[in-house]
């Protein structure tokens, strides 16, 4: 009878030291927030890619309906399909390939960021040589889904590669031939 009297204690003793224990832990404190974007990067990329390669089927065939009707009803309603073959007409004459959007990853210039109207504004460019691409879109939400609201597309000249020291390779060294005894 002592021996199960001694063993209800312990296990007492037990019960009581690891529930203090356990009150006595830290709860980890969750990491300061970092500011988040209004999209994730990969929508962020997603928008502006199918933007330019939806310009550049436009500009490639001189139809511009896709994009006006894929875009915003706001954006429709400012521009008619010949209205965008007019904004766009240098890139089209000039047989600008906006290709290497889908190839490149954008650069943003600034973060993806809503404005006071809560419109998505992401801006930059496409590493392109010897033009960038500098894209300024703004999206609008319509029915849940982020929507072309404006678009400007400019193609200024790269800035000049930075020259990367010429190294010279080293000489393999010759092995030492071994003389004939």
């Amino acid at each position: 009878m002592r021996l199960i009297v001694r063993a209800v204690i312990a296990l007492a003793l037990l019960l009581s030291c690891g529930s203090g224990a356990m009150a006595q832990q830290k709860t980890p404190e969750p990491a300061p927030a970092q500011p988040s974007l209004p999209v994730t990067l990969e929508k962020a990329l997603y928008l502006i890619r199918s933007t330019l390669l939806t310009l550049n089927d436009a500009n490639r065939t001189g139809n511009y309906t896709v994009l006006r009707d894929l875009a915003a009803p706001d954006f429709q309603a400012r521009n008619t399909a010949a209205d965008l073959g007019l904004n766009f007409l240098d890139l089209r004459r000039r047989n600008f390939d906006l290709y290497a959007a889908a190839l490149l990853a954008p650069q943003f210039s600034e973060a993806p960021a809503l404005d006071q109207r809560g419109m998505l504004r992401l801006a930059g460019y496409i590493p392109t040589r010897p033009q960038q691409i500098q894209f300024d879109l703004t999206f609008q939400i319509v029915a849940g889904q982020w929507r072309l609201f404006a678009i400007a597309i400019a193609t200024p000249e790269a800035a000049p590669a930075q020259p990367h020291a010429q190294v010279t390779p080293a000489k393999p060294a010759v092995p030492a031939q071994k003389k004939a005894p």
